[in-house]
């Protein structure tokens, strides 16, 4: 990975957009600046694109539901963040002086929106083409890691429940079936006024099933959701 002086140079942006996209939105609130809010969300939208197309095309043989699985992965914030770690980027940040002293540059939702606003600013200076490629070049290791991996529905669920709801999804068993030693557990998973079950030889494997319904069905996908009792 480049060093975060040599990435953000690279990147061939105005000096003034370039701070407005590392330009938090304490620091703007103390000196009348512009916070990178704008950007992040146009980044936020050319960065899905971009990941769309990349999964599209290195993953032919992959369906509709396994692709939008891993590009919900690959665009989180946790994995954003990880991404502006490696960067440096944190660095770079402005910030209002208690969100720096509170260690608001390690925070995951700010190095991510950072992120975002720096694809923001630069699908806005040069294109589609050129935001891709940075995608591309940034995320290719995320790609190919979470195109590999058995995915953790529970944690994608709390992801998308936090973003969208703000709260947690709530999981309770419904009932057990069979002998002790081969026990049948049903676990319902609700959050935003709709429910799925699922089932499992344990809690927690009956929690995922729950957990990969509800994710689907709330993220768009082919798994519909039973009504919330």
């Amino acid at each position: 990975m480049l060093p975060s002086e040599g990435f953000l140079s690279s990147l061939n942006l105005p000096p003034e957009l370039l701070r407005e996209a590392l330009t938090h939105a304490s620091h703007a609130n103390e000196t009348g600046l512009s916070a990178n809010e704008r950007l992040e969300f146009l980044g936020d939208a050319a960065l899905s694109l971009a990941v769309t197309e990349l999964l599209f095309r290195r993953f032919p043989e992959r369906e509709e539901g396994e692709l939008t699985r891993i590009r919900a992965v690959v665009v989180s914030r946790p994995v954003l963040a990880e991404v502006a770690r490696r960067m440096g980027l944190g660095g770079h940040l402005l910030l209002g002086k208690g969100a720096r002293e509170a260690g608001a540059q390690e925070r995951n939702s700010v190095l991510a929106a950072a992120l975002e606003a720096l694809f923001g600013a630069v699908f806005w200076t040069h294109g589609y083409p050129a935001a891709r490629d940075l995608a591309e070049k940034l995320l290719s290791p995320e790609i190919e890691r979470y195109a590999q991996a058995t995915p953790d529905y529970k944690s994608l669920l709390q992801e998308l429940v936090q973003a969208r709801f703000g709260g947690l999804p709530e999981y309770r068993v419904v009932e057990e079936e069979g002998p002790e030693h081969k026990k049948v557990f049903t676990v319902e998973a609700w959050a935003g006024g709709q429910s799925t079950l699922g089932r499992g030889r344990s809690k927690k494997e009956a929690e995922q099933a729950a957990a990969k319904r509800l994710y689907l069905a709330l993220g768009g996908g082919e798994t519909e959701a039973l009504p919330a009792a």
